[in-house]
């Protein structure tokens, strides 16, 4: 299975110069806790950093710096990971154990962000496919009653 069919299409964004109370407003009126920075390159939304509502946690408010005057480009994970959106879902979740990180952004063969997976949206996906792997029994065990009557 490819990467980018387990993907948030619907990726929150924002500039670098961006200030970090933007960013957490950001993050408090779309209901996610992270946002990928992106600079716009003729058109395509390239990401260059992610930042977490942990790292506005720990890097700004818990060394009490102005969120109103640090940027995020300031506090963003530069050393972004990314995977292509047809990329193995198993290569993908490799990779990510290997760096510790919980989120990928997704990219297409240009390197435009196309969305973001979390390791949340990993368990749903092999949560769902245990349950249709489960389903095999039931199945196998309901065609047995009809054919051997």
């Amino acid at each position: 299975m490819q990467i980018g069919h387990i993907s948030s299409l619907q990726t929150i964004t924002c500039h670098p110069d961006t200030t970090v109370l933007e960013a957490a407003e950001l993050m408090r009126k779309h209901h996610v806790g992270n946002l990928v920075i992106v600079e716009e390159i003729e058109g395509v939304r390239m990401p260059m950093g992610i930042v977490t509502d942990r790292d506005i946690v720990v890097i700004v408010i818990a060394e009490g710096l102005d969120p109103k005057s640090i940027k995020v480009i300031d506090i963003m994970m530069t050393e972004l990971m990314t995977a292509v959106e047809n990329e193995d879902v198993f290569e993908t979740v490799e990779r990510m154990r290997f760096k510790g990180v919980r989120r990928i952004p997704i990219v297409n063969k240009q390197g435009g962000l196309v969305g973001i997976v979390s390791v949340d949206d990993v368990w749903k996906c092999m949560a769902k496919q245990m349950t249709e792997l489960a389903e095999v029994t039931t199945r196998q065990q309901m065609r047995e009653k009809t054919v051997r009557k």
